[in-house]
């Protein structure tokens, strides 16, 4: 069984779009290195400056 982990000691990036930093999630587990936005409304709008 894996160990939990708190939400601080899960590593964080920053949202390409608005700035925000978001952390990991396990549905990311996957592809972690290519995630760039924290949304999808972020993703969407990723030609926008906010």
């Amino acid at each position: 069984m894996a160990k939990m982990r708190r939400k601080g000691d899960l590593p964080t990036k920053t949202c390409a779009t608005c700035g925000l930093e978001f952390a990991w999630r396990k549905k990311w587990a996957k592809d972690w290195d290519e995630v760039k936005y924290c949304s999808e409304r972020c993703r969407r709008n990723k030609g926008v400056p906010a």
